[in-house]
């Protein structure tokens, strides 16, 4: 074989071997993901006791109507937070998931590495970029 055709198993080698992440930089990446699962549940505890709506027999009296409309608004922010907290906790369980089974770093859609730096600033990361928005533009219509 010449090594001009060498060189060409290699690159499909390279390209068909599944691409993997050293093993101590998972065990950092779950302790992280670990350590946040924690706080987002710490988080949400907090922000459940912030709800106006908590006690239910408030629900029933008569209060003014500024009061009533300031419980509403606080209840449905309250709301969001839980539900950004929610989605947040399903992504990083997610995560935690892939680091299991040996696919984290991979993206889900076309099986590709994902950019180390958006694996930075989003540990959770499931998706490469190209697939994140892909997924992103029917949404954004």
């Amino acid at each position: 074989m010449s090594k001009k055709s060498n060189k060409i198993v290699e690159k499909v080698i390279q390209k068909s071997a599944d691409p993997k992440i050293p093993q101590g930089l998972l065990n950092q990446v779950s302790q992280f993901l670990q350590a946040r699962l924690k706080l987002l549940e710490k988080r949400k505890k907090e922000i459940s006791k912030e709800d106006p709506f908590r006690d239910l027999s408030r629900i029933d009296d008569n209060a003014a109507l500024d009061i009533e409309a300031d419980e509403q608004s606080g209840h449905a922010r309250i709301s969001a937070i839980r539900k950004e907290i929610i989605r947040a906790k399903v992504q990083i369980r997610k995560a935690l998931s892939r680091v299991k089974v040996g696919k984290y770093g991979i993206c889900s859609d076309c099986g590709q590495m994902i950019d180390t730096d958006r694996l930075m600033v989003y540990p959770e990361a499931t998706l490469c970029t190209k697939d994140a928005v892909k997924r992103e533009k029917p949404r954004l219509r």
